[in-house]
């Protein structure tokens, strides 16, 4: 996962709306969103060879996505970041799992974890071995820390703060749009994170095309006052054509 957008009480009716896209290469074997045999309470797309996942919602509200915190000096590191996901959703002691991740840093490579429910989200961070309460209102989260002002998080957050403020029924079509931006950043407003100007260019755009990797799919989860969860994931092909679209909805009175 490499963009995560939140707005956290847009209007009557919505607790917290979460927007993601997942940049991976298209020749990493994944399975479409859906319930898990071995834990049905849980909705999340496969990395069919790690096991774990980037993004996922459960029958009772909960919410966690991983974003990979960009350092092209960093070692590799041997363990897939996806099961933290996983492993995040079926523990319900949130302090207790954040607690035990400063003890595992070495086996991953730097991550963001956003985790938790409407009104109580929290951000983990590799990079500080801390984890810290998201403060309300319209958030974005790409390879480095919560909100920095890199021009995808700038345009996506901007961009989803005016349709959290419009009047009108919340527009899940307008916030795959905003997902769907493949702007390229000027040159002069690139960061430097060590994988070079031309990798840097590339992945600059909130929606990546390449041949070989790019975004794979759109999530957007909207979490309502009633307790029902509306999950949506949209996938692409290499050339950033859509194949599909999965609905999903969770909670009291969901089924």
């Amino acid at each position: 996962m490499c963009l995560v957008l939140i707005a956290s009480d847009p209007r009557p009716g919505i607790r917290l709306v979460v927007g993601a896209n997942r940049d991976e290469f298209h020749a990493r074997p994944t399975a479409p969103a859906a319930r898990w045999p071995d834990l049905p309470c849980l909705v999340a797309g496969k990395d069919l060879t790690a096991g774990g996942t980037w993004l996922g919602v459960t029958e009772d509200g909960r919410f966690a996505a991983l974003t990979n915190f960009r350092d092209g000096k960093a070692p590799k590191a041997d363990r897939s970041r996806g099961e933290l996901v996983v492993e995040c959703l079926r523990d319900e002691r949130l302090d207790g799992f954040f607690a035990g991740l400063p003890d595992r840093l070495a086996s991953y490579g730097g991550f963001n974890l956003i985790a938790g429910r409407p009104g109580t989200l929290r951000l983990f961070s590799s990079r500080t071995g801390r984890h810290d309460t998201i403060p309300p209102g319209v958030h974005a989260l790409s390879n480095h820390d919560l909100d920095t002002p890199w021009p995808k998080v700038t345009r996506t957050k901007e961009a989803l703060a005016r349709l959290a403020a419009s009047s009108r029924p919340f527009d899940v079509e307008g916030l795959f749009e905003i997902l769907s931006d493949r702007t390229i950043a000027p040159d002069r407003d690139l960061p430097d994170t060590g994988v070079g100007f031309a990798l840097e260019r590339f992945l600059s755009a909130p929606f990546i095309v390449g041949p070989e990797y790019g975004t794979r799919s759109s999530t957007i989860a909207v979490f309502r006052t009633d307790g029902v969860t509306e999950f949506f994931e949209r996938t692409f092909d290499p050339l950033g054509r859509a194949e599909g679209t999965v609905s999903v909805r969770l909670g009291a009175g969901s089924r």
